[in-house]
């Protein structure tokens, strides 16, 4: 199945200067639609962190010259073209926040990340990073990480494995619209993996240690930009259940 031919899907990657949302900004970009690979470079309005650097292995000099983002060719085709598509990433509120600080809005979306524990009820995927997905489902893929375009190869991939598992549950019909409807919404985090408690769920602590959630729900609050899931389940059950 090569599902970029069908509904318009549009699988995208950013590398950016940084992880802040609102603050960091975009240096690659690539994405896969129907007319094949699109990947560009551009010059961002502040330098790219030495951190992202030794993540992403691209220097400032290697950017140097290149065009800034907002205003070119590529931004606006790029818009077109979500008007009208669904865009899919692995944890696209990250790269969304990112489009959206360059003027890219995305309408639709379908997040592989969510999509991935979505479908994890029984908990048996260790994690959710999309490499960790890469070589837990045994995809045969040739593919750099940490490159805009090696990431989106992988992207696609994972996404077409677990569509083949949501299908597995809930059938074909209408697919990518319930995924992108079960995107739109706030996920129900299931267990910690982090901190003291790592390893249990989140109901097991709220009996337990509420004033730790709270403090955890504190601490999402302070940077939400992509915490959207974390500040929903904790405030589901202190405040919401």
């Amino acid at each position: 199945m090569n599902s970029s031919k069908e509904n318009n899907l549009l699988f995208l990657d950013t590398e950016t200067t940084g992880n802040e949302a609102g603050v960091d900004r975009l240096f690659q970009v690539a994405y896969k639609d129907n007319d094949g690979f699109h990947v560009e470079y551009f010059t961002p309005p502040l330098p790219i962190s030495v951190k992202a650097q030794s993540i992403t292995h691209v220097t400032n000099d290697d950017i140097a010259g290149k065009p800034p983002f907002i205003g070119s060719e590529y931004a606006n085709t790029l818009q077109e073209k979500l008007k009208g598509g669904v865009l899919i990433a692995h944890n696209a509120q990250f790269d969304i926040g990112m489009l959206k600080t360059e003027g890219i809005e995305v309408p639709r979306h379908i997040c592989t990340l969510k999509l991935a524990r979505f479908l994890d009820e029984a908990e048996e995927i260790p994690e959710y990073n999309l490499q960790f997905l890469r070589y837990y489902f045994a995809l045969r893929i040739r593919a750099m990480p940490h490159d805009a375009e090696g990431d989106v190869t992988v992207l696609e991939k994972v996404f077409e494995k677990l569509r083949e598992i949501w299908q597995g549950k809930f059938g074909a019909k209408s697919d990518i619209e319930k995924m992108v409807e079960m995107s739109a919404k706030p996920l129900l985090m299931r267990r910690i993996n982090f901190g003291k408690h790592a390893g249990k769920t989140v109901e097991e602590v709220a009996r337990i240690d509420a004033s730790y959630l709270f403090w955890l729900l504190g601490e999402k609050k302070k940077k939400p930009a992509g915490e959207e899931d974390w500040i929903y389940t904790l405030e589901y059950y202190l405040i919401g259940k």
